[in-house]
């Protein structure tokens, strides 16, 4: 299962955009999230745990891919940042990496849990069984919000939803602390 949420931009994104994305000339208006469900929460390096992440990591480069690809078409930047990495997929890096899960706890409010190096979400209903992804966009959240409703309700190769209480996209949680240049 896979949700996704569309926010505007946390205010660490707007501050930090020419450390994110040097490349880009308009600012970055709207945030998706997208969440998806694990079997365990990946709180240990494994053998297994890297098979599951590469399989979820793919998943949303699918996903995200086609978002992107609309929102190009109608003359808007978009990137999704690598969950592997925290550097963005088609842009040119930029000097500090963007964290999935502190976006979620920016975005959402989840709770965040730090287990040894590892930090997970706490999501309501999945427990830290979440794997997180985060697409960026310069279109408004509405417009970003509609396109990505219409390929989850054309997609055929797994369950896509919006997250549950997602209806106020507004909600600006945590700041970013203990943000390194790479």
């Amino acid at each position: 299962m896979l949700q996704y949420s569309v926010h505007p931009a946390p205010r660490f994104i707007r501050t930090h955009l020419n450390r994110l994305l040097p490349s880009w000339s308009l600012p970055v208006l709207s945030v998706v999230v997208v969440l998806q469900l694990c079997q365990f929460a990946f709180l240990e390096r494994t053998v297994e745990t890297e098979i599951y992440k590469n399989e979820f990591r793919q998943h949303f480069l699918e996903f995200g891919s086609q978002i992107i690809a609309q929102l190009g078409t109608m003359g808007y930047l978009a990137d999704m940042f690598d969950p592997r990495t925290g550097f963005p997929m088609t842009s040119p890096p930029g000097q500090v990496r963007l964290s999935d899960v502190k976006v979620v706890g920016a975005t959402l409010g989840y709770t965040i849990d730090r287990s040894g190096q590892c930090a997970a979400i706490v999501h309501p209903t999945w427990g830290k069984a979440v794997y997180p992804s985060t697409l960026v966009s310069s279109a408004q959240p509405d417009v970003v919000a509609e396109i990505v409703a219409n390929i989850a309700a054309n997609s055929t190769h797994c369950d896509i939803q919006p997250v549950a209480g997602s209806s106020d996209p507004t909600v600006e949680g945590q700041s970013f602390p203990n943000i390194k240049p790479v």
